[in-house]
């Protein structure tokens, strides 16, 4: 969805921060990049409150920095706050799966093999876009049948900070056949009914993709040229 393209004027606040929040997690506002609330306003056709709404809503969740009265800018990549994003997501992930695989149905277990399938086509066809969107209703499945809200909620929250990171290496992080195979059996042992191990097993690939993240940064591949 471009960030050129005007907004309507239904549920506008959540469209402006989802159109914004989207241009960030593709990389079309860079980290680093300082960013205007009349500019941002200019370019989807309104004023200026639902973009500062907006704003503050990016801020909240990390994906913004301000400093009152000296710049708005795009957040950068940074090691620390991406290592600690990671550890509270794999936490959340674990207890996720914990909690829902004793009460796991079939249909919820078709979810998750389907999901994997619809990534691994996107996989193939180097979509990105489409392979997180699977992996997210993949990991989507236990967290709902975990029948936790709250911890839905600061998933959600939390997402984005990564998706940035898988959406710019993509290949790097999602393109072999390993996250596939740990997808698959991930599903096998929920089937088995052995939460715990379920629950080591998501920690396990956390991790994994934790150190191929931690790769990234050790080689400069997030460097960027802020602009603004």
């Amino acid at each position: 969805m471009s960030l050129d393209r005007p907004v309507s004027r239904r549920l506008l606040s959540d469209e402006v921060f989802d159109r914004l929040r989207d241009s960030i997690v593709r990389g079309e506002l860079v980290p680093g990049e300082k960013v205007r609330d009349g500019e941002l306003a200019e370019r989807l056709g309104l004023s200026r409150t639902p973009v500062r709404e907006a704003l503050a809503r990016l801020a909240d969740i990390g994906l913004v920095e301000a400093k009152p009265g000296v710049y708005t800018r795009i957040t950068t990549l940074n090691r620390r706050d991406v290592e600690n994003t990671l550890a509270v997501l794999r936490s959340l992930d674990q207890l996720a799966v914990e909690a829902a695989v004793p009460v796991m149905t079939d249909e919820d277990l078709g979810r998750m093999r389907e999901a994997n399938r619809d990534f691994e086509r996107a996989v193939a066809t180097d979509d990105t876009a489409a392979a997180l969107a699977a992996d997210d209703r993949f990991h989507a499945v236990p967290l709902t049948a975990a029948g936790n809200p709250v911890l839905s909620r600061i998933v959600e929250q939390l997402h984005p900070q990564i998706h940035r990171i898988l959406h710019r290496k993509f290949s790097t992080l999602l393109g072999g056949r390993n996250t596939i195979e740990h997808h698959d059996r991930l599903v096998e042992v929920c089937a088995g009914g052995d939460a715990r191990a379920a629950a080591d097993l998501s920690g396990r690939h956390w991790l994994e993709l934790g150190g191929h993240i931690n790769e990234l940064f050790d080689t400069n591949q997030f460097a960027e040229a802020a602009t603004g």
